[in-house]
């Protein structure tokens, strides 16, 4: 049985990129291994062995072969999921990512990904991760300053981009870490 809070943790964790190594799937797992495993038995069974001399550069082909190849594998089981939860069509960007040679279609997802999406906390609406203030209802997301309107750290006391004392601005107490 799961709590409450522990649910919204697993979420926030899952939205904050808190934990991005469980996002890899266990079937990407297991392939990896398995493919791995296939590489080391074409390089240690398969081919020939009749110079003993260079046992060292086909252990170390091996596993160059074997650990690229699994890494991939890994890959595209992340891409996978982070499709998903980036809501992007799942189905394009996995043939991209499998078919374009050499990981180019991973680097071309990566630099076309569209950003992670957080939900407003007052009202629901689908918000981008960088929004100050909620569209919908202008529930405050974000610090900003009260002079210039930019966007400030929670632990700032003064803006530092033109040095307004922030605490002037009478923020929302879970919008600041110093309180008077």
């Amino acid at each position: 049985m799961m709590f409450g809070g522990q649910r919204a943790d697993e979420t926030r964790r899952a939205t904050t990129g808190d934990d991005q190594l469980s996002m890899i799937p266990a079937w990407s797992v297991v392939l990896a291994i398995v493919v791995f495993v296939a590489i080391q038995y074409l390089f240690h069974g398969v081919m020939p062995h009749h110079k003993h001399e260079l046992l060292t550069m086909r252990l170390l082909a091996g596993y160059f072969w074997g650990t690229t190849f699994a890494s991939y594998v890994l890959l595209v089981g992340y891409v996978s999921r982070d499709v998903k939860r980036r809501r992007m069509p799942a189905g394009l960007w996995m043939l991209v990512v499998v078919v374009m040679p050499g990981g180019i279609g991973a680097v071309v997802y990566f630099l076309l990904r569209q950003p992670m999406l957080t939900p407003c906390p007052h009202c629901g609406t689908e918000l981008d991760a960088s929004a100050h203030f909620c569209p919908q209802c202008q529930f405050q997301m974000a610090p900003v300053c009260g002079k210039c309107f930019r966007g400030v750290l929670i632990t700032d006391v003064f803006c530092k981009n033109c040095g307004h004392d922030l605490a002037e601005d009478q923020a929302p107490a879970r919008l600041r870490v110093y309180s008077d």
